[in-house]
């Protein structure tokens, strides 16, 4: 903290509307605070100050002859290039001379939600992130659980109850988890999870509409339910602080569990033996249907226009086309630039990849061009096993923001949920590679011989979840028009999927860029059979490698 206090001659709770208070904070408290801040996303770039342009003033819970309040700061920050940004900075008061009297400690408090010191009035006492402050929690959750209103100068807070929270449950003792991640979580009761978004966007955030229409239209079961939202309003747009859902216990993430069933398989390497249990093809059969079921409750055609499915317009085309094509000039140029750091079976990989150029570009033009009945859906849009939760016999599926890289109106576009499917099907194949590439007891074996043995098992497990997926549709089904554009868009998908990945892994962790070039080349060996299939060389064209799923409705 700060070892000078910040002084105002006005009391706190009378704050709201002072013209010097909020810009002396964002002064000069505020800028080292911040920058202490997990949350805070502009640590990297050049600084050019902050400011408070709005306060919202929210009532807590207690003293009736005193009333005390909180502040929900919308933060400023401003840099020497670039767009400004938003974020949600609750602050609460706590002054010596009443600190006793409140239902938390300050000595509990931890150093990173403590802003500063202030005399406020005549009363010292320290400026806190209201996070911690236990009354600023109650006023959230009650206000939530009551569907209140509060006007405020600049919009209004609205806070909506969803079908996930329970009566009676109004108050409940609250704690802040201590993580430190982009945004704040607390817990009610063990019962309900509370996000507050630090960064703010103007408009709603995807995860709140995704997880709000799956609980309350879709009928979802395997979420942790919508308990509603806090929203500040205004007459030009929404913007969202806050969502409550229901907790869900959990033992661990799948992509935890899955690398718990590849030690058997892992163990049985060395010495020649292919070996999966037979309760792992019960669990990926599972999480298919799970996923399958999540786009049948998203598919709504008569659903307002956010959610409602859409066509494959010229317009979403180009948007993934151009996508595409600048994820490819990229990884063409990186994979040139790095080539001689990669091992032998990478680079080999990563010739079989630049020479299929020409073979890409082609398949990029018959996406442009290739009549498509299929639809398009909103889509979870970060689909991978350390999203899915293990919950006892069943999974949960959580965090619904979508691509964390792309803009806010970005993951809100509809796509086929087949980016879905490969997003989970690339999840399956990086499980698989990185235990048996990356492991001491495969180590001085073979790489040719453990990349046979890891695709022997990725697709085993790629089509019992594939086959599993598509049951949930029926044939045909609206989503999907035939196995022939299934087939198409899944590979559309993978190839934008395991490009990208491409590019992570030559920065950071050149071991195992055969993951994502492995990805590619299969995909590669798709698209050659589709092109034989459009010249007419070959009559029926299975799906993927094995042949599992063969186009029998057109």
């Amino acid at each position: 903290m700060s070892s000078q206090p910040l002084t105002s001659s006005t009391t706190w709770s009378t704050l709201a509307n002072d013209a010097t208070f909020w810009p002396a904070l964002a002064e000069t408290l505020l800028p080292s605070y911040v920058n202490t801040c997990r949350w805070f996303a502009g640590k990297a770039r050049h600084q050019a100050g902050f400011s408070i342009p709005v306060v919202h003033p929210l009532p807590l819970p207690g003293r009736t002859d005193e009333p005390d309040v909180a502040y929900l700061l919308i933060l400023e920050a401003r840099y020497t290039d670039g767009e400004p940004e938003r974020y949600l900075l609750p602050v609460s008061f706590v002054a010596d001379h009443t600190a006793r009297e409140l239902p938390f400690r300050l000595a509990d408090i931890p150093d990173k939600g403590r802003i500063g010191e202030a005399v406020l009035g005549e009363y010292p006492g320290v400026l806190i992130d209201a996070i911690y402050d236990d009354r600023f929690r109650q006023a959230l959750f009650t206000a939530i659980h009551t569907d209140q209103i509060i006007p405020q100068t600049d919009g209004q807070l609205v806070f909506n109850r969803g079908k996930g929270l329970e009566e009676g449950d109004g108050a409940l003792p609250s704690r802040v988890l201590p993580v430190d991640s982009s945004n704040s979580a607390m817990v009610f009761g063990d019962k309900y999870f509370m996000k507050l978004y630090r960064k703010l966007f103007q408009e709603t955030n995807p995860e709140v509409e995704m997880v709000a229409f799956l609980t309350e239209v879709g009928g979802f079961q395997h979420i942790p339910a919508f308990g509603g939202s806090i929203v500040w309003q205004r007459p030009e747009t929404e913007i969202t602080l806050g969502m409550v859902q229901r907790m869900v216990p959990n033992d661990k993430d799948s992509w935890m569990q899955t690398g718990d069933y590849l030690n058997d398989f892992l163990y049985a390497v060395p010495h020649r033996m292919f070996a999966i249990r037979e309760d792992v093809f019960d669990r990926v059969e599972l999480l298919g249907k799970r996923t399958g079921e999540m786009h049948c409750s998203l598919y709504k055609p008569d659903a307002e226009p956010e959610f409602a499915p859409e066509p494959f317009t010229d317009e979403y085309r180009n948007f993934i086309i151009r996508r595409l094509e600048s994820l490819l000039e990229r990884r063409y140029a990186l994979l040139v630039d790095n080539y001689t750091k990669l091992d032998p079976l990478a680079q080999r990989q990563a010739w079989v990849f630049m020479e299929a150029k020409e073979m890409i570009d082609q398949f990029i033009d018959d996406f442009r061009t290739r009549p498509l009945s299929s639809l398009r859906i909103r889509i979870h849009g970060d689909y991978h096993l350390g999203q899915v939760l293990a919950a006892g016999s069943d999974f949960v599926i959580i965090d619904f923001e979508g691509e964390p890289e792309s803009s806010i109106s970005d993951r809100k576009i509809k796509h086929s949920p087949l980016k879905d499917v490969a997003g989970m099907i690339r999840s399956y194949h990086y499980a698989v590679s990185a235990k048996l590439f990356n492991s001491s007891e495969t180590e001085g074996i073979d790489p040719a011989h453990l990349q046979r043995v890891s695709d022997r098992w990725f697709y085993l497990i790629r089509d019992t979840f594939l086959n599993a997926y598509l049951d949930q549709f029926g044939t045909p089904h609206p989503l999907f028009k035939n196995n022939s554009e299934v087939n198409f868009l899944l590979l559309v998908y993978l190839l934008e999927k395991a490009v990208y990945e491409l590019g992570y892994e030559i920065s950071y962790r050149p071991s195992w860029v055969k993951i994502p070039l492995k990805g590619i080349i299969d995909v590669i060996r798709e698209i050659e059979k589709i092109r034989l299939s459009d010249m007419g060389h070959v009559e029926e064209i299975p799906m993927l490698q094995t042949g599992l799923l063969t186009d029998k409705s057109s």
